[in-house]
């Protein structure tokens, strides 16, 4: 509703005016971002200094504006200094999480390797040595990317880059609108009067239209909204963030409310769970045991995420996503061929080309989609599992490395865009809720070796698999003579490091997260795992199980009476009260032979009750049914002229 006009707008009309501000939002950001992405200006604003020497506020937008960095409004369109607050603050986000990479593409420059593709173990350590958080905070895979990236630049330019920026590209920024950096005069959040527990009112300053000349071309709307169900009654909601997408307004709306207290150490009782390919994931319990020295003791219950099916789905849609993007671009080196030889483009290749942009679009919403699902679903498997078994922390391997070295592109493809970061994500989230905390543990030979007895496993085929592979594991220990796949393994192994170095952990400041950076040999090699026996103490008497396949008989009440033998019935011809019938099981006992000899021949007729119709076959005796043998099908008519249409089958017989 637009409370200047008193007009009552609909989504259309809302999705409209926020567009408008998100486009001019858009532009302004990328205007500010082009004119200071460069190494110099990227290092000042990371110092965390202004020219003078002074600290820079936390802020992003009052930094920028301590800088000197301002932004510049389209020709002749009006926006207020709250408009140019959230572009500087979307800005300042953009240019802050830069300098990250900058210096991982320094550290990368300052020890290029002979061989980009392969680097010795001498150019790793001198690489991790050269990054600013140390050798353990940034994974194998970040660098190995940021590797071919300068490789390829050198490839084009004969040259190495200065920096990042001359490597990569300005960022491109999406389009949304950060309501966090403003006051109230321009936007309101709060809770709906009528019903504060499912609805919220948003009060936000929009244009009128896509280009305000004047302060009167800004009127406040109000949008009632209705809130998620898992957001709490008591949360406090913080200033949302506007977004357009696929035609609609989506509102992401941050809220806080008090959680429980996570603790680093101090844990007694764990989950642990091991990343899978298929499977993607396999957990258990583990527990401190109460002794002297405690020893780590599993219980023998492993637990098993599978996603088979949603898994294979986003396969098949990455494939079809890569074919309609080789497809796309063979259309266009067809239509730049075609410009570069001073031809018009074909209008049935640019036809064709936005069919197939529209459809890449749609396959990737639909990966994008399941894997949100997906993610949100094997996060809550992860939780609810540890809240069941009374644990504390949840230790999970780090596996940003994850690579299946020698097997194909196609299977390090597949490994790269599962969605195991967001999974720790929404674990992180859901487990805070709940006072569990959720600890990143190195995987470094966790599927190496025995969690027995800490001896090098034997890799094979499962029994249970005729295909081949490495999913089994065997000990060749003869005093241990563990088996088990590989899975079961590794998450026993990740739970006893874990709680052996509950001392080593601190907390992560890029993900926010509880890490163990490194491993201590000689606790690793005491965190031997140890199986927990079942209690078999006899405490009662032993209940008896029913036999698979056999019927079990209900007891009649003991106010009952007999049932009379078979063949007769009782008073009045009815069962008992709270008798269920019975059957026979032997052949003899199902129904009485007919008495006296059989003839062969046509069977004779037993008499037809009255009122019974004519040809409707056999009729059984009150007490009798024909045997088998005596079941003989009618006799054939003989030649002869046709059937005369009336004749009753009895009369044929006869």
């Amino acid at each position: 509703m637009d409370l200047t006009t008193g007009e009552a707008l609909g989504e259309a009309g809302v999705v409209e005016r926020a567009g408008w501000l998100t486009t001019l939002v858009g532009e302004m950001v990328e205007g500010l971002v082009s004119a200071h992405w460069t190494q110099a200006d990227l290092a000042q604003l990371a110092s965390g200094v202004d020219r003078f020497g002074v600290a820079l506020p936390s802020q992003a937008w009052m930094a920028l504006r301590r800088l000197g960095w301002g932004s510049v409004a389209p020709e002749g369109v009006y926006v207020s200094d709250r408009v140019a607050r959230m572009v500087q603050e979307q800005a300042g986000r953009v240019l802050r999480s830069a300098w990250w990479r900058a210096q991982l593409a320094d550290a990368v420059l300052a020890t290029w390797p002979a061989d980009p593709d392969r680097r010795t173990t001498q150019e790793w350590e001198a690489l991790r040595a050269a990054l600013p958080d140390g050798s353990g905070a940034v994974a194998s895979s970040v660098l190995k990317a940021r590797t071919r990236q300068i490789a390829a630049h050198r490839a084009r330019h004969d040259s190495l880059p200065a920096g990042l920026t001359e490597c990569e590209d300005v960022p491109r920024v999406g389009g949304q609108v950060l309501l966090a950096a403003v006051d109230r005069r321009m936007a309101v959040l709060e809770r709906c009067d009528q019903d504060p527990v499912r609805y919220a009112v948003l009060t936000v300053r929009l244009p009128v239209r896509p280009d305000p000349m004047t302060r009167t071309d800004w009127h406040p709307v109000r949008l009632r909204f209705r809130l998620p169900p898992h957001v709490p009654a008591a949360a406090v909601l913080c200033p949302p963030t506007l977004r357009i997408r696929q035609g609609r307004l989506l509102l992401d709306v941050p809220y806080a409310h008090p959680v429980p207290k996570t603790e680093k150490s101090g844990h007694r009782v764990a989950v642990a769970f091991d990343w899978g390919l298929n499977t993607l994931f396999t957990g258990g319990r583990l527990h401190l045991s109460d002794e002297a020295q405690p020893r780590v003791v599993t219980e023998r219950r492993p637990l098993f995420f599978r996603a088979d099916g949603v898994l294979a789905k986003t396969d098949r849609l990455r494939v079809q996503g890569e074919h309609l993007h080789t497809r796309i671009t063979a259309l266009d080196t067809l239509t730049a061929s075609r410009t570069a030889r001073g031809l018009p483009p074909d209008p049935w290749v640019r036809g064709k080309l936005s069919v197939l942009e529209a459809e890449r679009e749609r396959v990737g919403r639909k990966r994008s989609r399941l894997n949100a699902h997906l993610a949100r679903a094997a996060a809550r498997f992860m939780v609810d599992h540890a809240r069941a078994a009374g644990a504390s922390v949840i230790y999970l391997e780090d596996l940003r490395d994850m690579e299946a070295r020698g097997r194909g592109r196609t299977l390090n493809t597949r490994l790269s865009q599962t969605v195991r970061g967001a999974i720790v994500t929404h674990a992180r989230h859901q487990a805070a809720v709940h006072g569990i905390a959720v600890v990143i543990v190195p995987p470094r030979g966790t599927s190496k070796y025995c969690p027995r007895c800490l001896t090098a496993f034997r890799h094979h085929r499962a029994p249970d698999d005729p295909r081949p592979g490495w999913a089994w594991a065997s000990c060749p220990n003869t005093a241990c003579g563990y088996s088990t796949g590989r899975d079961q393994a590794a998450w026993q192994r990740i739970g006893a490091r874990g709680l052996t170095h509950q001392h080593a952990t601190c907390p992560d400041r890029t993900s926010g997260t509880y890490v163990i950076r490194g491993v201590i040999e000689a606790l690793d090699r005491a965190s031997a795992v140890h199986p927990q026996t079942p209690d078999r103490t006899k405490s009662g008497p032993t209940t008896r199980r029913p036999v698979p396949g056999k019927r079990r008989r209900v007891p009649a009440p003991p106010d009952t009476p007999t049932p009379a033998p078979a063949g007769t019935t009782g008073p009045g011809g009815k069962r008992p009260a709270g008798r269920l019938p019975t059957h026979p099981t032997r052949r003899s006992q199902r129904w009485p032979r007919q008495q006296g000899p059989t003839t062969i021949g046509t069977p004779t007729r037993p008499p037809r009750p009255s009122g019974a119709r004519l040809g409707a076959g056999f009729h059984r005796h009150a007490h009798t049914t024909p045997t088998r043998r005596q079941r003989w099908p009618w006799p054939s008519p003989p030649p002869g002229p046709s059937r005369t249409p009336g004749m009753t089958q009895e009369t044929q017989a006869n």
